[in-house]
């Protein structure tokens, strides 16, 4: 009987190819990989995700409006909200008393509308 190879091996490829090499050079390192792994980690939770879509639609909502419109107590859009302000992905204005929130920029708009057209695939759901 004959070797067994694994299913999901390479045979006879050179692992330091230049096609590999490459690839080597575009993957994140560490420190960027972990970076990026914490704003997919942001889109992870529900509230958030709903939060990130509805400054999305409207462009600027202070935290009453939020909790209105994703239906979550304000005392929690209020918490979400310093988590999203502290990681980058939103920015906020204040007048007078009130506070209000959008995306931090067109990159978050983009990596939003991106998400939810790649969700709308046959099959995804």
């Amino acid at each position: 009987m004959g070797r067994v190879l694994p299913l999901d091996g390479c045979v006879g490829g050179d692992p330091l190819s230049q096609r590999v090499a490459l690839v080597r050079a575009s993957v994140p390192d560490d420190a960027e990989a972990g970076t990026l792994a914490e704003l997919f980690r942001l889109l992870g939770d529900v509230r958030r995700t709903k939060i990130l879509y509805a400054l999305l639609e409207a462009g600027e909502l202070c935290v009453c409006d939020i909790s209105a419109a994703v239906q979550v107590p304000e005392a929690s859009v209020s918490q979400t909200m310093r988590l999203l302000r502290a990681s980058g992905v939103v920015g906020n204005r204040r007048e007078g008393r009130r506070v209000y929130y959008r995306l931090a920029d067109t990159h978050v708009r983009m990596l939003l509308d991106v998400c939810r057209e790649h969700t709308g695939h046959e099959g995804i759901r």
